[in-house]
């Protein structure tokens, strides 16, 4: 089977999120998955790419073609890593920027990109069997597949993959843009209409053959209002074709006994000599008091309303009035940061990072002992998962991917805690639940064994895309 990746990102080329850690692992699973699997992924190259990197690519061609009344072209590259053929498409105008995404003609940027790619398939009679595109950025690639490129011989047969790993981003543009930049003629707008404007997410939706999101959990949310950001009514209409499928984890870069990012690597069975080690090694380092008695709560993540940072702030006095230390590592909105700053400087326990570190997140993985995620909304959410992978029971609301991956105490298999409704107190009182089975070590090291063991493996997951794709073309 071929199958070609669509994306806007993938490790370790370029990544800022959920999407850039999958498409690094998702891809390297189905080419192990069957022996004879083709399996490529068509990136931007975007001036980001490590120098490291690409001196490695080599060039496969140039391809010229137009986008509306523009004539533009690409050079096309390509990197061989884990039995992965990764392309990059370059064109210094619309990728030499000193950022991924939040340009002001990201709209254009991806237009080419998406139009880009099926020429690179064209001049390189490739067809794959399958084209999964993820994400409004590379909607365009199903809808011009279905539109301009409709009545293509060498096309006509590639069966589509859409994956929806956040709903709130749509891509939305006003209608100037459909001819002009876009190059869409009129008689499709029907397509991209959704409340007044064009929505390229709501078109990837329509014409792709199936839809996948990030979770099972996630899939049944989108019916409703509050977590499909107006789009309810087309995830509704379009159910028939939608499935949710858990992400998992690298367990190749998450996981104690296989970095060097850790101060003292462990395994499964020295989880507990293995994080008394790292936190207090932790603790001097960051200067906490080094006390292997006292909990350690920590927060890796973006700080934004989605991720439940008003929540924590609610009640962050309240819980550093207990004998805990809680350390936040991450960047976001200006408020945010400042808050955590004015925690940072009133309480000696507490301690606040606001620039992402990926090597000093494996160290706060490795050390605490309890991982706060108290999400508003969480399409399948990674923190959790590589919090369990390092031994750290985390707690978390009960939404999107939370759901499908946390088991709360007090059921068989637990690995974590849960609580239900968006409310600060709520979160609170989870909170003091695992504090209390903290203080009972024997319970705590029973519930740690669980946590570790949680198998969030992309194997599974690897499986179940497999049989969406071979469904699509048998």
């Amino acid at each position: 089977m071929k199958i070609l990746y669509v994306a806007s990102e993938a490790e370790p080329y370029a990544a800022s999120g959920g999407l850039g850690d999958v498409m690094g692992a998702l891809p390297k699973e189905i080419a192990e998955i069957e022996e004879g699997n083709d399996v490529s992924v068509i990136l931007p190259f975007y001036n980001t790419v490590s120098e490291n990197l690409r001196c490695e690519f080599e060039k496969v061609c140039d391809i010229t073609f137009s986008l509306s009344w523009r004539k533009t072209g690409a050079s096309i590259y390509r990197h061989k890593r884990n039995n992965v053929n990764y392309y990059f498409v370059e064109n210094h105008y619309y990728f030499d920027r000193n950022r991924s995404y939040g340009e002001y003609d990201d709209g254009e940027r991806f237009a080419f990109f998406s139009k880009a790619t099926l020429e690179f398939i064209l001049a390189r009679d490739m067809s794959p069997d399958i084209i999964h595109a993820n994400d409004w950025q590379t909607a365009l690639t199903v809808i011009y597949l279905k539109t301009e490129y409709r009545s293509c011989e060498k096309l006509k047969n590639i069966k589509t993959v859409f994956t929806v790993h956040n709903i709130e981003y749509q891509g939305k543009y006003g209608w100037g843009l459909l001819g002009d930049v876009f190059g869409i003629d009129a008689k499709f707008s029907n397509v991209l209409s959704h409340n007044g404007c064009i929505n390229l997410l709501k078109g990837g939706i329509l014409l792709s053959d199936c839809v996948t999101t990030v979770s099972p959990n996630y899939k049944n949310e989108l019916s409703h209002e509050f977590f499909a950001f107006g789009l309810a009514d087309v995830i509704r209409s379009f159910s028939h074709k939608m499935s949710g499928i858990i992400n998992g984890i690298d367990y190749s870069v998450f996981s104690p006994d296989k970095n060097g990012d850790i101060y003292f690597p462990y395994d499964k069975a020295h989880v507990k000599s293995g994080k008394e080690k790292n936190k207090r090694a932790l603790q001097n380092e960051l200067g906490l008091v080094a006390d292997d008695k006292i909990p350690i709560l920590i927060m890796v993540t973006r700080l934004t309303e989605g991720k439940g940072i008003d929540l924590f702030l609610h009640i962050a006095d309240e819980l550093l009035e207990e004998d805990v230390q809680i350390i936040v590592l991450g960047s976001g909105e200006e408020k945010y940061e400042k808050a955590l700053l004015a925690l940072d400087g009133k309480y000696e326990n507490f301690k606040a990072f606001t620039s992402f570190d990926r090597a000093l997140s494996k160290k706060l993985y490795a050390g605490a002992d309890i991982f706060l995620m108290p999400s508003k909304s969480e399409p399948c959410g990674l923190a959790q998962m590589i919090a369990c992978s390092y031994g750290t029971v985390p707690v978390v609301r009960s939404v999107g991917g939370l759901y499908d991956t946390i088991i709360p105490y007090g059921e068989d298999n637990a690995n974590g805690f849960r609580f239900d409704n968006y409310n600060a107190h709520e979160f609170l009182f989870c909170i003091k639940d695992a504090l209390e089975v903290y203080k009972v070590k024997i319970k705590w090291s029973a519930l740690r064994r669980k946590t570790i063991n949680s198998d969030f493996s992309w194997h599974k997951s690897a499986l179940e895309y497999m049989a969406v794709y071979k469904k699509l073309i048998v």
